[in-house]
Parts: structure tokens; sequence; C-alpha cells
């Protein structure tokens, strides 16, 4: 292997490497996000149920099946 061949696998590597980090990066901001926007999703549908609790509704339409099927 020429010396020219070395350094050129030696940059791919540290490309790729730093490529790595940074897809890491992104997934653990998404990973965070996934969990707030779920928690919010979560604290919304109960919101929800209790709406239609108080409405007078006897099954909240969440538990309902829709007409199509």
């Amino acid at each position: 292997m020429s010396d020219a061949d070395r350094v050129a696998l030696e940059e791919r590597i540290a490309h790729l490497t730093a490529m790595v980090e940074d897809l890491s990066d992104i997934v653990a901001r998404q990973e965070r996000e996934l969990a707030v926007l779920s928690r919010r999703l979560g604290l919304l549908m109960e919101r929800e149920a209790g709406r239609e609790a108080d409405a007078g509704g006897t099954v909240p339409l969440a538990d309902q099946r829709p007409p199509h099927w």
C-alpha cells in the first residue's frame, strides 16, 4: 500500500467518523424531542378525555370505532 493510498484511507476514516458523530448528535436530539412530544400528546389526550366525560358522553370518542369499520 502506497503512502498516498494510506493517506486517502485515513482521510476517509476521519470523514466517516465525523459523520457518525454528527448523526449520533441528531439521533440524541430527536430522542429528546420525541419524549417531549409523547408527554405532551398524553396530556392532551387526558385533557380531551376529561372534556368528553364532562360533556356527558357515555364513551369517549377515542374509544369508539369509526363509522366505516
